[in-house]
């Protein structure tokens, strides 16, 4: 089944709201949120293991889009959504932490800097540890260092322990697509989110913790965001991507 539907999401009374998005087959909704639209993708605990991470083939080369992704899965397997899942560099590899299946393939980078990476504190989404979905500060990751089948460093941080990023501007005027993961106070249910049009980081912080009642939530990208959902119709294109995240389904 599909639903597709628009919801306005906010906070009444002082106190969050956070409503369940409709099924569908792809676990996608779109949703309305302060005036600004939105696809939002969940993922619940037991879908955890059909959640994948993606950064090269068997030959090393980077994937870079959806349409590379889809040739790796198997004959019974379907993409049932997928994301760019972190920011990389001019060779497509991860400027961060990736783990894929256990396996680090890119350490922990703690060093602060002028870009939206550097911009303190950033995050890292683990999957598959003590909690089915985290979202950790990276300083913090790095010293207790968690068991992760997945995991993807990104920043800034969107939402941190309940507070919006301290440097968000309400007025701010650097408006892009941008796209990020939440997850739920329990760690139960991960939310993968991109705006329809360009967004400031404080509206789109917002979404997760007033919209979803996230407290943890981190900031893939912006500018290059884009999303393989076929339950909502999507299926963006454009420039060449670095680690990309998406859930599979099973045919069989």
């Amino acid at each position: 089944m599909m639903l597709e539907l628009q919801r306005q999401l906010g906070v009444a009374m002082g106190a969050v709201f956070a409503l369940a998005l409709p099924a569908s087959s792809d676990g996608c909704a779109r949703l309305e949120h302060g005036g600004q639209g939105y696809v939002v993708c969940e993922v619940s605990a037991e879908e955890e293991p059909r959640l994948r991470l993606w950064q090269s083939d068997a030959e090393g080369r980077p994937l870079n889009n959806f349409n590379n992704i889809r040739k790796t899965l198997g004959g019974d397997e379907t993409l049932g959504f997928a994301m760019n899942a972190g920011m990389f560099h001019p060779d497509y590899r991860p400027v961060g932490l990736l783990v894929i299946e256990g396996e680090t393939l890119s350490d922990i980078n703690l060093a602060a800097g002028s870009g939206n990476f550097g911009m303190l504190p950033n995050g890292v989404f683990c999957t598959g540890g003590d909690r089915p979905f985290q979202v950790i500060e990276s300083r913090s990751f790095s010293q207790t260092r968690p068991q992760c089948r997945l995991a993807t460093q990104s920043g800034p941080m969107l939402v941190i322990d309940g507070a919006l990023h301290p440097r968000f501007l309400v007025d701010s005027d650097s408006r892009y697509i941008r796209n990020g993961v939440g997850v739920s106070p329990d760690g139960d249910t991960a939310w993968f989110a991109i705006s329809d049009r360009p967004v400031t980081f404080h509206e789109f912080g917002r979404l997760f913790r007033d919209g979803l009642g996230v407290q943890n939530a981190l900031y893939f990208d912006g500018s290059i965001s884009r999303l393989y959902a076929p339950g909502v119709n999507r299926a963006d294109f454009g420039r060449s991507l670095g680690p990309i995240i998406g859930l599979v389904d099973s045919n069989g």
